[in-house]
This record gives structure tokens, C-alpha cells and sequence, in this order.
């Protein structure tokens, strides 16, 4: 039994931030009117969402909407601190002011997620120096945020520097519990092979926020044999909503009801628009985690 989490969804399922051509017709208002329709209190934030905070506010408190989380693009291996830390403070203030609690981070230095190298045979991976640099940095920004009552949660993500499990346990062996929380990802442990009930059991002290992704296993051993990239495998459709998908998410829901989680479950699953209808999808989603999770 869950009794503070909320469900929201991200906008990549309308359009998608890495490749703006899929589903460039859908428009910024259908996306959220849409969320709204299908039952979501929450969103993520898309790249036609109105850089005006207070633009982008009135147009979700219009539909009953609120951000729950951003996507932040960590390069702390290859800028400087200073940098990367003055880009944080710009998204807190960015999330703070349309009342998110959470800042999703992703480490980006080296990543080939948005280019055609092979999302498995090319992945990047870290020298002890940089795995130094990488969880001292996030300490540190972890600080800041803390600073600000809010959380930061690292983002595992196929194609970059923290894939697999090993990479998951290393980073948050590395980091302060109090300053570095997990962003479970459902669908990116399954695609990397990981099974994502292990991981959720052995971190979910850590975790602060969740997406809830599945796939299509037959498209992801596709991926791996004819060693296509990242965004080749999502034109192709390796992600799906739950419950369309092999992801079993009885468990996960079990395991996260015990640790009794509060915060966000977050449908986030990029596929083909034109292919997989979004607010059909949304729908099929929404139904889905209520009945499984007993939300």
C-alpha cells in the first residue's frame, strides 16, 4: 500500500527531445491536455514546454498539472566545476519555482546515447581517476541541492557512463547517501540486461524517484546482434509503457510499497508517436500501474 505517491508521465512519448522529428506535430498544450485526460498529476519537461516558468506554471495549473523532475545534462568529467555547478543552480531555481522536490541527473561526458556508435559494444567506461571525479562532483552538487530543500537523483541511461549494475553499485558506494539519491529506470536496467528487482532490493534506500519504462525484449536482442545505437533502437521501439511489455513490475511495486516510498512514479517511455498513439498509450499505462500498484 502507497500512501503518498503521486503519477505522473514524461513528454517524450508526445515528442521526443533527441530526435525532434519524432512526433513533431504533437503540440505542447495536446501533450499536457493529454496527460491530464488520461489521469496524471505530474510531469517531466520537454523540449516545446515554455522556457517562461511562469508561462509553462499557468499552463499546467490550468490542467491540474505539476513538474515533478527535469532531466539535467551532468558533464562533470569533462567541464569545469564551477561550470556545471552554476547550470544546476539555474535548473533549481528552474524546478523550485514550479514546486518540484527532485533534479534528475544524467552524466553526459562521453555518452553515445544521441549518436549511431552501438548503444552495447561502444558503451563509454570510466578510469578509477574519473570515477573519483564523477562521485565527488555529484557530492558536491548533491550539497547544493540539499541546500535548496530539494534532492538530487543520478539517472542510469543506456549509452553512458553508468549502464550496467556494476557502474550503479560503484557510483553509489562513491557517493553520500544524503547527497546522492537514485533514479530508479525500470527500462533502461532491463534493456542493459540487469535484472531491475535486484538492483531496486539492494538500493532502494537510495531511491527518490522512479521511471517506470518496459521493453520489448525481441526489439532489444535485435539491438545487441545488429549492434544498433541507442536511437535506432527507440525509432525501432525497444521501450514501451507498462504493462505492454516482459518487465514484471509486481515486484518492484512491492519492494518500493515496504520501503514505504513517497514521491513520483513516472511513465516514461519514448517510442514512435505516429506508431504508438501517446495519449492511447498513457491511458493503457495509467490502468495499468493503478491496478498493479494499488494506487
Amino acid at each position: 500500500m502507497f500512501n503518498n505517491v503521486k503519477l505522473g508521465i514524461a513528454p517524450i512519448a508526445w515528442t521526443n527531445d533527441d530526435m525532434p522529428d519524432l512526433g513533431a506535430e504533437n503540440t505542447f498544450e495536446q501533450c499536457i491536455s493529454e496527460m491530464a485526460l488520461a489521469g496524471y498529476t505530474g510531469s517531466e519537461v520537454g523540449n516545446k514546454y515554455p522556457a517562461d516558468r511562469a508561462v509553462l506554471k499557468h499552463a499546467l495549473d490550468l490542467r491540474g498539472l505539476t513538474i515533478c523532475n527535469r532531466w539535467f545534462t551532468c558533464l562533470l568529467l569533462t567541464k569545469p566545476f564551477a561550470e556545471v555547478a552554476a547550470d544546476f543552480e539555474k535548473e533549481l531555481d528552474f524546478l523550485q519555482y514550479l514546486g518540484a522536490k527532485v533534479i534528475g541527473a544524467s552524466e553526459q561526458s562521453f555518452s553515445i546515447q544521441g549518436t549511431d556508435k552501438a548503444v552495447f559494444a561502444e558503451k563509454p567506461v570510466m578510469t578509477d581517476e574519473q570515477w573519483a571525479t564523477l562521485c565527488n562532483g555529484l557530492n558536491k552538487l548533491g550539497e547544493i541541492a540539499n541546500a535548496r530543500g530539494m534532492k538530487l537523483t543520478f539517472h542510469h541511461h543506456m549509452g553512458t557512463v553508468v549502464q550496467t549494475e556494476e557502474e550503479i553499485d560503484r557510483l553509489m558506494q562513491g557517493t553520500d547517501p544524503a547527497k546522492v539519491h537514485l533514479l530508479f529506470d525500470s527500462g533502461h536496467l532491463s534493456f542493459a540486461g540487469v535484472c531491475p528487482v535486484a538492483v531496486l532490493q539492494k538500493h532502494i534506500t537510495r531511491v527518490a524517484h522512479v521511471h517506470l519504462k518496459d521493453i520489448r525484449p525481441a526489439v532489444v536482442a535485435r539491438v545487441k546482434d545488429e549492434g544498433m545505437s541507442f536511437l535506432q533502437a527507440v525509432r525501432a521501439g525497444a521501450f514501451t509503457v507498462p504493462g505492454d511489455g516482459s518487465v514484471d513490475f509486481a515486484p518492484l511495486f512491492d519492494i518500493l510499497s515496504k520501503a514505504n516510498y513517497e514521491g513520483w512514479f513516472v511513465v516514461e517511455a519514448e517510442q514512435d508517436p505516429a506508431i504508438a498513439n501517446p495519449f492511447e498509450y498513457a491511458l493503457k499505462a495509467c490502468k495499468y500501474i493503478k491496478e498493479t500498484a494499488n494506487i
